[in-house]
């Protein structure tokens, strides 16, 4: 005996969502929501999709996945948002993901701009350059008591 379907209403916003984390043909969007409520709210990695340039950030544990990035054009009046992923990557509102800072925040501002220097770390206030030195700086080793 099979459970009764229900019937919900989604926006926009919220179909493309799921298109972008279903498998084309394959997954229905029950299937997608499905995934993503039973997998903790996140979506399951792309095996073949490599660690974006986050990735050693979060491993330093100064990022988090699903930290917010930022950045202002105050003169345009505009502010550009971003997501970490847990692989590294930054995603933008719109689902597309890149593997570096600077290409996504190309993607938002049309310009050639340096997304190391420019995304700032919503939680921390700090710059993704200011965090990559961070974690870049060798940890100090550990004196013996």
């Amino acid at each position: 005996m099979s459970k009764p379907m229900r019937t919900i209403e989604i926006d926009d916003e919220v179909f493309a969502y799921l298109q972008r984390h279903g498998e084309p043909l394959v997954d229905s969007p029950n299937d997608v929501l499905r995934r993503l409520l039973l997998n903790g709210g996140t979506p399951p990695a792309d095996p073949a999709r490599r660690s974006g340039a986050l990735m050693f950030i979060l491993e330093a544990g100064l990022l988090q996945p699903g930290d917010e990035l930022e950045h202002h054009q105050p003169r345009l009046r505009r502010t550009h948002k971003a997501t970490v992923t847990a692989d590294g990557w930054v995603e933008l509102p719109d689902g597309r993901s890149f593997p570096q800072p600077s290409p996504a925040l190309k993607a938002q501002t049309g310009s050639e701009i340096n997304g190391w220097g420019q995304y700032m770390h919503v939680p921390s206030g700090r710059r993704l350059q200011d965090l990559r030195e961070e974690a870049s700086v060798p940890a100090a080793p550990e004196e013996d008591s």
